[in-house]
């Protein structure tokens, strides 16, 4: 895997935020991240990759533009675990709820 971090993204771009939501619904339970450094389609499918990978996630969508990373679990997630999913992607979790 490509390390991102030593340019701050793929795209030499980078995007900082915060506030998150979550939400609890019958699909299971659904988290926003606010993710810095994605600038890109590449990097909006790395981050998700990785996040997909965890174990529990039924769903994952990043959004360049936002900095914003939903992602739907059978049960909530360990902050650790998903960012250093994030930080594998080359990227830095800023935020969750």
């Amino acid at each position: 895997m490509t390390d991102q971090k030593t340019s701050g993204s793929c795209c030499g771009g980078g995007s900082c935020g915060s506030g998150t939501t979550a939400d609890v619904q019958d699909i299971g339970v659904t988290t926003v991240y606010k993710v810095s450094g994605m600038t890109c389609g590449h990097c909006e499918s790395s981050v998700s990759q990785e996040i997909s990978a965890l174990g529990g996630v039924t769903a994952v969508q990043a959004v360049a533009k936002t900095g914003e990373v939903t992602v739907t679990s059978a049960t909530p997630l360990d902050e650790e675990a998903v960012r250093a999913a994030v930080d594998e992607a080359g990227y830095e979790l800023v935020s969750h709820a």
